[in-house]
Parts: structure tokens; C-alpha cells; sequence
């Protein structure tokens, strides 16, 4: 296993800005599991990025967590300081907010992102991330992210569990059903 030291330097030498923050979160997952702590799930627009292969990028990353002094501490501890509701890190060029406290409902899909190193990252699934899309769409009248959504479904038509994004879109949370239905009808799903 490599030494912290060797993926900091490893992660400021990183190009492409989501292989980045991908790597970070993986070191801070690191860090949690060592403390016998669950791991953060990356969620927002960093999630957005990861599943359009970069169409869309941010540049903060935003993760569902629990345990925010567990969180707050292990942060510290590579260098981040907090500035507000952010923790930066101007080493490695990265920020990071905690907005959610964990995602809703055990039953959420996470992806695991394998990164080497014996580093790993969990992401929001496809599903909740469309949901998440399709509510700003709905509710803050958000185009892009009705392109976004549109673009998603599309890409990973074949992959979707689509009993359970369609179970999840009747919920008051987002009642997206009949958005839901529509996208599909208009892409001939």
C-alpha cells in the first residue's frame, strides 16, 4: 500500500480534474475504513461528472457523510482547512462540502470505483443521480439539467434498474414519475 505522502504528490500531479477528485475521496475513504468508519458517497455535480465522462464538470466535490467530526478530522489531516461550509485543500487544488448527512433510504445503489493503489470510492447509482437531476429540472426549472438527465438516460438505457427509478420517482420526495415516463417515451425506450 502506498504511503500517504507518495499519493498526495501522486494526486497534485494529476491532470484531468476528475481523476483528482476521485483519487482524493478514494484516500479519504482510505482513512475512514482505517478508523473503522463507513465511506462517503460522492454525490451532486462530481457524481454528474464521473457518469457523463466529464460533459459536465464541477469543481468541488460533494459528499454524503454521516460522521462529520470522523469526516472533519481525517480532512485535517491531509491538509484541508475549512472556509465556511468548504474544506480546501490549496495544495491539491481541491473543495470539498459535506451537504447531506447520507443518502436517502438504505436500499440506494452506490458505485465502486476501484482506483489502484488499493484506493476505492463510492458513488451516488445512476438512478438516485437521475432523480436528483430530474427534481432541480422540475422544481428550479433547471434546463441543463434536463439536458443532463436526457443525456444520462441515454447513455445507460441498457444499464438502469428501471423498477426501481421508477418505484423511487412515485416517492413525495420527487413525484418524477410521469417525467420519468415521458423521457422514456420520447426516447423510444
Amino acid at each position: 500500500m502506498m504511503k500517504t505522502e507518495e499519493l498526495l504528490e501522486i494526486i497534485q500531479k494529476t491532470e484531468s480534474p476528475l481523476k483528482k477528485q476521485l483519487l482524493v475521496v478514494g484516500l479519504l475513504t482510505r482513512f475512514l475504513k482505517e478508523m473503522n468508519k463507513p465511506a462517503p458517497v460522492i454525490i451532486g455535480g462530481c457524481a454528474l461528472s464521473y457518469y457523463s465522462r466529464e460533459i459536465y464538470f464541477t469543481s468541488d466535490i460533494d459528499l454524503a457523510y454521516s460522521d462529520r467530526e470522523a469526516l472533519d478530522r481525517v480532512l485535517k489531516g491531509i491538509g484541508f482547512k475549512k472556509e465556511g461550509r468548504y474544506w480546501v485543500n490549496e495544495n491539491l487544488k481541491v473543495v470539498i462540502e459535506a451537504p447531506a448527512s447520507n443518502l436517502l433510504g438504505e436500499d440506494s445503489p452506490v458505485e465502486v470505483v476501484e482506483l489502484g493503489e488499493g484506493l476505492q470510492c463510492f458513488i451516488i447509482g445512476i438512478e438516485d443521480l437521475i432523480l436528483d437531476r430530474l427534481n432541480a429540472f422540475k422544481h428550479w426549472k433547471s434546463e441543463i439539467d434536463g439536458e443532463l438527465v436526457e443525456l444520462l438516460i441515454r447513455r445507460y438505457k441498457d444499464d438502469l434498474d428501471w423498477s426501481y427509478l421508477q418505484s423511487k420517482a412515485t416517492l413525495p420526495e420527487n413525484d418524477t414519475l410521469s417525467e420519468i415516463l415521458a423521457l422514456k417515451k420520447k426516447l423510444g425506450l
